[in-house]
């Protein structure tokens, strides 16, 4: 498959663009925008403690699940009306968790919720590489840094508006969001000379689907992404605790600590994608993401009230990997369909993977009393890392292993 030939990037694919940046920017909202009322709901609606632990753990069970259902549907019905499903789910979702009158409403609203952001998140790339294969670096730039911004933002807001108008509101407010994104799509669905692209690939085949659970590369990859997403879910579960009781931080300097953690995905949102593209970056990308994340638990292993937050920022830089993931899927394939397969192939798995390690942090901490042996399995994740990033640093297409 030869090269694209580059366009403008608005040139005829405006509305694309527009509803990509807006997909990504609710594929977040829903979870960043529970745990900050959560005291608030209790109020109204009585949770237990395990009730929050599963309404924790739903999110990257969700996103595994329905990641892999997603090319099967979408093998059926198309990438832009599975799509719009999927922003309808949410809008409901939204609604739903407004609404919600008890525990068990709150949870089957949140799963809905959940659901559609799984569906989005495996869709995006494949719509990406539909839609802008000659600018594949640069809008997928783009949407990871909506989806940076959909982390924090929804924070930010969600307690003034809870305040202001009740949690309800809080939740409801992104029910609008959802439905402004689900404008662009049924516009092209309606009108798909607006943003169509040049020429429309082959729909995903069954053997392809099935190939990616055999596949080196698609393993290599879910791996790459599983380690980003397994460090972050766990110092965002646990990070403050553990910066409390190794270097005596305070509750406030904790807090801003985790932020620094975030912030370091927003630079490299934007940088990493785009240096995906050029020939040799990978490997190095990757070696600098493992030397990170060894670097930052190793200096909170030994010296952690030393430059606390040097060590965490080399630690946040590590899931610069998460980007690179993204990328690389529309990198690896040569058609849509071979992006659809290992989309929802490495997000299925990576995010199952990711599901498990704020309990497995946890379960460490309770059964040592201490620090030390999360920290050090943590620092562990710098190894599979390595290796799965050596393998999908080599140019080569999950389409060209299903033949050989």
């Amino acid at each position: 498959m030869g090269p694209e030939a580059t366009r403008p990037l608005w040139h005829g694919r405006t509305l694309a663009l527009l509803g990509i940046l807006l997909v990504a920017f609710n594929l977040r909202t829903a979870v960043a925008s529970l745990s900050p009322i959560l005291d608030l709901v209790e109020r109204d609606i009585p949770v237990s403690t395990a009730f929050v632990g599963v309404i924790g753990m739903l999110p990257p069970l969700c996103y595994a699940v329905f990641g892999i259902a997603t090319p099967v549907v979408t093998r059926r019905f198309g990438l832009e009306p599975v799509l719009v499903a999927a922003l309808v789910a949410l809008v409901l979702g939204s609604v739903g968790r407004g609404l919600a009158g008890s525990a068990w409403w709150l949870l089957a609203a949140s799963t809905l919720t959940f659901a559609a952001v799984g569906v989005g998140n495996v869709l995006l790339p494949p719509l990406v590489k539909r839609y802008f294969p000659d600018r594949i670096g640069l809008v997928t730039s783009l949407y990871v840094t909506a989806l940076a911004v959909s982390t924090f933002v929804p924070p930010l807001v969600a307690v003034p508006v809870a305040d202001a108008a009740g949690w309800r509101a809080s939740f409801e407010i992104w029910a609008v969001v959802a439905l402004a994104a689900i404008v662009p799509w049924v516009v092209l669905l309606v009108h798909p000379r607006r943003s169509a692209p040049a020429a429309l690939p082959e729909e995903a085949r069954p053997a392809l689907l099935r190939h990616a659970f055999r596949s080196p590369l698609a393993w290599a990859m879910a791996t790459v992404f599983a380690v980003a997403g397994f460090n972050a879910y766990a110092v965002f579960a646990w990070l403050p605790a553990m910066l409390a009781d190794t270097a005596g931080t305070s509750p406030a300097a904790a807090g801003a600590l985790l932020a620094l953690y975030a912030a370091m995905g927003l630079p490299v949102s934007l940088v990493v994608p785009r240096l995906a593209t050029r020939p040799g970056r990978v490997r190095a990308m990757v070696g600098v993401a493992a030397v990170a994340i060894a670097a930052g638990w190793t200096g909170l292993l030994v010296a952690p009230g030393v430059a606390t937050w040097l060590w965490v920022a080399l630690a946040g830089t590590g899931p610069l990997l998460f980007p690179l993931s993204l990328v690389l899927v529309n990198l690896r394939t040569r058609t849509h369909a071979g992006s659809v397969a290992l989309s929802g192939f490495v997000q299925s798995v990576g995010y199952l993977a990711v599901a498990f390690g704020p309990v497995v942090v946890g379960l460490l901490h309770s059964g040592t009393g201490s620090w030390t042996a999360p920290m050090l399995v943590l620092l562990a994740t710098a190894v599979p890392a390595l290796a799965a990033g050596l393998v999908v640093a080599r140019p080569r297409f999950l389409e060209d292993e299903q033949v050989g």
